[in-house]
């Protein structure tokens, strides 16, 4: 995470605005301190790339919107909490300083000014041309809300009011509910994760398969500016697509 040492180093001098923004310069305000004025576009001391500000704007936007989604009942329980630290931990195996900046972020975020939709709008105008990001976004949602076995009702409509930001298509988010939701039959979720109806021929498989298997390859999704610290979050959704084209592939005879 580039970004991240660059921020504690005290050389990243850049910051992006907007709601986001004002949840990262209350987050890393006095890092920001050292590096030069929040806000700056050229600070002499920053070291800063393109790819940095998109995976720092990546990472305060996930875990802002997060934090709006733990509260969307009003507010955080101690088990919402550890659902995203056990989140942190265990998908994104970040380390002790990189989860205490996601902390940080989350913890700004329930307090901090602006609307989860508009911080779901930025996020967008951001990674607008990156839909695969925009889709593995909400899969993380789902994750998260559905750790502990059921996703309530305030959650599954603060995650359907993110998709639609997004642009994304309804038989999408139908697809991942289902999935996270718990399907009684197995080839049913292989089905969801390759976002297609059961009724789908064998050329639609594959060709399902072969787009999901580029878009959501752990380069691809790096290349476009998902930091780091999600790329194993990125690797397990790789592999989890692999796998539920090989189980249809087994059960269809498909060679």
């Amino acid at each position: 995470m580039a970004w991240l040492g660059k921020l504690f180093g005290g050389t990243f001098g850049f910051m992006f605005g907007g709601p986001l923004g004002m949840i990262a310069g209350i987050a890393f305000g006095h890092m920001f301190d050292k590096a030069g004025d929040v806000g700056s576009t050229q600070a002499t001391k920053s070291t800063y790339t393109t790819l940095d500000r998109e995976q720092m704007l990546f990472f305060v936007g996930a875990f802002s919107m997060l934090a709006r989604i733990a509260s969307s009942d009003g507010s955080v329980s101690s088990h919402e909490r550890q659902k995203v630290l056990e989140f942190i931990r265990q998908d994104l195996r970040l380390g002790y300083r990189e989860e205490e900046a996601a902390m940080r972020v989350f913890d700004t975020a329930l307090t901090g000014g602006g609307t989860f939709d508009q911080f779901a709008s930025q996020f967008y105008q951001n990674f607008s041309q990156a839909p695969n990001i925009l889709q593995l976004m909400i899969d993380i949602f789902y994750r998260v809300a559905a750790a502990d076995g059921t996703i309530n009702r305030e959650e599954e409509e603060m995650i359907r009011r993110a998709a639609k930001i997004f642009r994304l298509s309804d038989s999408f988010v139908e697809m991942l509910c289902n999935r996270y939701g718990g399907c009684s039959d197995a080839s049913d979720k292989a089905y969801a994760i390759l976002n297609i109806p059961r009724t789908a021929t064998d050329d639609e498989v594959k060709r399902a398969y072969r787009k999901l298997s580029i878009e959501f390859h752990p380069d691809t999704l790096a290349s476009k500016g998902m930091g780091e610290e999600f790329l194993g979050h990125a690797t397990a959704k790789f592999r989890e697509i692999q796998d539920a084209y090989d189980a249809i592939k087994k059960e269809r005879g498909i060679r």
